[in-house]
């Protein structure tokens, strides 16, 4: 039996999105719980996050 692909979608980013990303950032959620509420990847928010100079440093 053959393996299914998984199609990629991509994703805009609201401006929503980004809100939620910044507010989560500043409260110095990990990136793991940051992902799984925006229901995107590690490594899209952590693009994003540089893109838009959000620090996702845990240690305070």
């Amino acid at each position: 039996m053959a393996k299914t692909i998984k199609k990629i979608v991509k994703r805009v980013w609201s401006k929503n999105d980004v809100k939620v990303l910044r507010s989560l950032a500043k409260k110095r959620v990990g990136v793991a719980k940051i992902s799984k509420s925006l229901k995107r990847t590690v490594g899209a928010v952590a693009v994003k996050a540089s893109q838009l100079e959000i620090s996702l440093d845990t240690r305070a």
